[in-house]
C-alpha cells in the first residue's frame, strides 16, 4: 500500500514530458513524436533566444543560450511545450572587438528569425513564444514581433524577457553595477553550468563603468556601451553565489511556465490579428 501511494506520489510531481514519453527537445523528437508532441503542447513552442559573445574573463561565451535555455528546459517540466534548437543568431554589433564573439548582418538577423519562426508554424507552431535571454536583444525582438504585423501570418509570435529585479525573499546583492558578466550572471551560470565558471578569474579584468561618453539625458548612440564597458564586462562576478542563481533561476523558471500556460489559453491574439490583417487591406472603410 505504501509503495502504491509513493509510486503515486512520484507521477504527481513527475516532469510533463515524461508522463507522456516524449521529450520537450524538438531536436530530440522522432518524426510520428513530433506530431504528438505538438499536439501535447497545443501549438505552443518556445524559442529560446540566446547569443555568442564574451562574457567577461570568467564565464563561456555562450553564457546566455546556456542560460535561457536551462531555464525554458526546466520550465517545459512544469507545462509541456516543444522547445527548438539552440538559437544565437541575434544582435552583438557592441562586442564585435572581443574574440569569440558571432555577430551577424542586422538584415541577415531579421531574415532568419523570420523564416524560422515561419519553419515553425509550418510545422505546427501556431503560438511561438521567443524567451529572450540576452540584453542586447531588447530592441530587435519587439521591433520583430511588431513586424509580423506588415504581412499576413497564421501564427503569433509572443516575446518575454524576465528580470529579477524585485522579486521578494531574493538574497540581497553586493554589487552597484550588475548588467553583464556581473554578480547576477554569474550566479545564474553557477546554477545551470558550474562547470564553466571560473569565478578566480572573475577579477583579471574590470567591471567598473568607465563613464568615457558624456550627454544629455535621452540622446542614444550606438557607442554607449563600449563608452561605459570596453571590457564586455560590467559588474563584478567574484561576489556571485549559487544561493543566488539557484533563486533567480527557478523564478525565472516558474515565470517561463505561467507565460507557457497563458499562451496556450489565449485565443484572442490570433483572432485580433486575422481581423487587422483584414482591416488593413481596405483602410477607407475603418470606422473612423
Amino acid at each position: 500500500m505504501r509503495r502504491w501511494i509513493a509510486l503515486l506520489m512520484m507521477a504527481a510531481v513527475a516532469p510533463a514530458w515524461s508522463q507522456t514519453g516524449l521529450s520537450t527537445k524538438w531536436e530530440e523528437l522522432t518524426g510520428p513524436d513530433f506530431i504528438a508532441a505538438i499536439h501535447q503542447a497545443q501549438g505552443v513552442c518556445v524559442l529560446p533566444f540566446g547569443i555568442i559573445e564574451k562574457h567577461g574573463p570568467h564565464l563561456p561565451l555562450g553564457t546566455d543560450l546556456i542560460n535561457v535555455r536551462y531555464a525554458v528546459e526546466h520550465a517545459a517540466q512544469q507545462e509541456y511545450t516543444v522547445i527548438f534548437p539552440p538559437y544565437y543568431f541575434g544582435q552583438i554589433a557592441e562586442a564585435r572587438q572581443q574574440p569569440g564573439t558571432v555577430s551577424y548582418s542586422m538584415h541577415m538577423q531579421l531574415d532568419l528569425l523570420q523564416e524560422t519562426t515561419d519553419e515553425m508554424a509550418r510545422n505546427g507552431c501556431k503560438k511561438i513564444v521567443i524567451v529572450n535571454g540576452h540584453g542586447g536583444n531588447e530592441s530587435l525582438l519587439p521591433f520583430f514581433a511588431q513586424s509580423q504585423l506588415q504581412t499576413p501570418h497564421d501564427y503569433v509570435v509572443y516575446v518575454y524577457r524576465w528580470s529579477p529585479s524585485n522579486l521578494l525573499g531574493r538574497p540581497p546583492l553586493h554589487s552597484k553595477v550588475d548588467m553583464h558578466a556581473g554578480e547576477s550572471e554569474t550566479a545564474h551560470t553557477m546554477a545551470s553550468r558550474p562547470d564553466l565558471v571560473h569565478q578566480d578569474r572573475a577579477n583579471q579584468e574590470s567591471g567598473a563603468d568607465q563613464a568615457r561618453q558624456h550627454l544629455p539625458d535621452g540622446v542614444y548612440t550606438g557607442i554607449w556601451w563600449y563608452a561605459r564597458f570596453p571590457n564586455h564586462y560590467s559588474g563584478d562576478g567574484s561576489l556571485a553565489t549559487k544561493e543566488l542563481g539557484e533563486f533567480d533561476m527557478k523564478a525565472w523558471e516558474d515565470a517561463i511556465a505561467n507565460v507557457i500556460k497563458a499562451v496556450k489559453a489565449d485565443n484572442v491574439s490570433l483572432e485580433l490579428q486575422n481581423q487587422f490583417y483584414k482591416d488593413a487591406q481596405h483602410p477607407l472603410e475603418t470606422k473612423q
